[in-house]
């Protein structure tokens, strides 16, 4: 398959760019779905020591991706601890 492309490659420039961004987005997908389960917490790899992790976060922590317009490590407590 690597020898078609090149020679596609050889044949039509032009298709560099397509094949450059089309290995970049699948590189990026793979990424985020190793990220998913890694490091989402609504995954618990372990159940006996750490069973509901998401418990565990304080007012500070990130717990989204990818956060636009909120600055984590200035958020104040929400509520009262029980």
């Amino acid at each position: 398959m690597l020898r078609q492309i090149i020679s596609q490659a050889n044949i039509h420039p032009s298709f560099i760019p397509i094949f450059i961004f089309i290995g970049a987005e699948g590189t990026t997908a793979a990424l985020y779905l190793l990220c998913l389960p890694l490091f989402n917490l609504d995954v618990s790899w372990d159940r006996k020591n750490n069973p509901e992790p998401w418990n565990k976060l304080g007012p500070n922590d990130q717990y989204k991706f990818y956060s636009v317009n909120v600055d984590y490590s200035i958020l104040e407590k929400e509520g009262p601890d029980f």
